[in-house]
């Protein structure tokens, strides 16, 4: 029913948490991203940012043609309303899980991804670019924390898409890990979602021979992955 263009990254992780917490059929599709995928014309068609993930509905709830979407964020409100899981119904409930969602994708992902990029794979180490990322991400850190000090999930007492889109950028970097003792309700909250059966399963599918590469990455391998190859408008 659903073909996921995947590689086993946070962003990739917030949708398989998803399809195996739901339950529902698909079917994976690896889009290396070392080896330039990305910008293959099958996959622009369906992801024209050249990011993945990216899905293919099959059986799209209008019972027309195909649904592509792009964008982990709108990928996870698209499976929750076709589901009617793991987004609430409720007004209020709704509107946290939404927030929190959007926080994380306008947030926690991208200083966290500038983070590991200048701890892990930049050529030469930036001392202003380091204390700037690890700095604010400890304070995203710490406003995880406080909005968990009260309640057992973001949006309140059930898990949500908000906590799918969260947890696989809580320290997704084993170079550069990140101190995360101060934030005793952040991680009661993160055990709790790892030892949920369905994230167990996600990751696995992480660990596929499919997905294997090497622990360093090759000049082009990161000329592929830090927008230094690959066309950024078409033609050019």
């Amino acid at each position: 029913m659903i073909d996921l263009h995947y590689w086993p990254t946070p962003n990739g992780h917030k949708i398989t948490l998803f399809l195996e917490e739901a339950g529902l059929p698909y079917t994976i599709h690896p889009v290396d991203i070392g080896t330039g995928q990305q910008f293959q014309p099958g996959f622009l068609a369906i992801a024209p940012n050249n990011r993945m993930p990216a899905i293919v509905d099959h059986a799209p709830a209008d019972g027309g043609a195909p649904v592509s979407v792009f964008e982990s964020g709108a990928i996870l409100v698209y499976l929750a309303e076709k589901t009617g899981r793991f987004l609430p119904a409720d007004l209020r409930g709704r509107t946290a899980a939404l927030e929190w969602l959007f926080w994380q994708m306008a947030g926690l992902g991208p200083m966290t991804g500038q983070y590991g990029h200048f701890h892990v794979y930049a050529p030469e180490p930036i001392p202003y670019a380091r204390e700037r990322y690890a700095r604010e991400v400890q304070r995203l850190l710490g406003v995880l924390d406080r909005r968990l000090a009260d309640r057992a999930f973001l949006a309140g007492d059930a898990y949500t898409i908000a906590d799918m889109a969260c947890y696989p950028w809580i320290s997704p970097y084993r170079k550069a890990p990140l101190d995360l003792e101060p934030h005793a309700h952040l991680r009661r909250w993160r055990e709790a979602i790892a030892a949920r059966p369905a994230t167990a399963r996600a990751y696995a599918i992480g660990r596929d021979p499919r997905f294997a590469r090497s622990a360093d990455l090759t000049e082009e391998q990161k000329r592929m992955l830090f927008g230094m190859a690959g066309p950024s408008v078409p033609g050019s």
